[in-house]
């Protein structure tokens, strides 16, 4: 009987302890000083057009276009908490001709807000990747971007050597965005 009162102190002792720990005052109002930070990685837009694409009728074309509807600041919540953005192009031109690229970014009305325009070199037989300066949009920049519901992609044809259907070679564009909210 002994052992069995010895092995019941030690389980009363910690019983007992329990109810004698520290605890404090819980604050909920925290929560109002939260600010979260995230940073989104997203591919933008990218295209491959074979040459014979900007052929028509037998004649090069002088200038192709497409618009796309753009609809990433239709939503209230990342409007009002977009900090920054940055947008990556590349660029691989494998056509013996050389191109100008101009990014147009327009509002509902079809305005063009900004051109980012990029000057694309002919294929010489080489890698022709090129990857250009990062195109940051911040403050007031960053209020024309919000305002985008379309982007357009304008392809000049340079001067050069003719371009048919049997013309080898393609235009690639690769882009990406890397966004940056503040979430208070």
């Amino acid at each position: 009987m002994r052992i069995n009162i010895l092995n019941k102190i030690p389980k009363i002792l910690i019983f007992a302890f329990l109810f004698f720990s520290c605890s404090s005052d819980l604050d909920f109002d925290q929560i109002n000083d939260i600010k979260l930070e995230p940073v989104f990685v997203a591919n933008l837009a990218h295209f491959n057009v074979p040459a014979d694409q900007f052929v028509v009728t037998s004649q090069a074309q002088q200038i192709a276009s497409d618009i796309e509807d753009f609809d990433a600041f239709r939503k209230k919540f990342f409007r009002e908490n977009l900090a920054k953005a940055e947008m990556n192009f590349e660029i691989e031109n494998t056509i013996n001709r050389a191109f100008s690229l101009n990014v147009l970014l327009l509002n509902d009305n079809d305005e063009v807000l900004q051109t980012i325009t990029f000057p694309i070199p002919a294929y010489s037989g080489t890698s022709n990747v090129i990857k250009y300066p990062t195109e940051v949009f911040e403050n007031d920049r960053l209020a024309l971007l919000k305002q985008t519901t379309k982007v357009g992609f304008l392809i000049r044809i340079a001067a050069g050597s003719p371009i048919d259907e049997d013309s080898p070679g393609n235009l690639k564009l690769r882009s990406s965005a890397t966004v940056y909210m503040v979430i208070e």
